[in-house]
């Protein structure tokens, strides 16, 4: 999940570095609840800033919530969107976050190739058992197409 400003996601419009957000302002631009944008706070995947209970996303906040709801899209885990996103504080070239996050979308997309597979073997067995209940049905005197 590269925050590097070359990584903004293509999505998003250019927005203003210095603005600030309300909870309620990214919550209706990214359609989810402050609940959820608080949960992300405790998870400590963003950090706003406060001004007595009120929370103050910065534009980096915003294009992390970005991130973190894409790669929630794509099936990371939390922990994973996490260790991504701080990998730029390590290296702000954003080098070794886009290396990761390639490594990671390899391992994910082997695994979805798998499950694939998988329920296309599932199907296909399926539809041997559809083909044979229904052969069995017919040779019975049943229409069955009719429940």
């Amino acid at each position: 999940m590269p925050v590097a400003p070359s990584a903004v996601p293509a999505k998003s419009p250019p927005r203003d570095s210095a603005r600030i957000y309300s909870i309620a302002e990214l919550a209706r631009e990214f359609a989810i609840t402050a609940r959820t944008i608080r949960f992300y706070e405790d998870e400590g995947l963003i950090k706003p800033r406060r001004q007595g209970l009120t929370r103050l996303y910065s534009a980096h906040d915003r294009v992390r919530l970005s991130w973190i709801l894409r790669g929630k899209r794509l099936g990371f885990s939390l922990a994973e969107i996490k260790e991504l996103l701080d990998l730029y504080q390590v290296d702000r070239t954003g080098l070794q976050q886009l290396r990761e996050l390639l490594r990671r979308s390899r391992l994910h997309i082997t695994d979805l190739e798998r499950k694939r597979r998988d329920l296309d073997a599932h199907i296909t067995e399926f539809r041997e058992v559809e083909a044979q209940v229904a052969a069995e049905l017919k040779q019975r005197g049943v229409d069955p197409e009719n429940d």
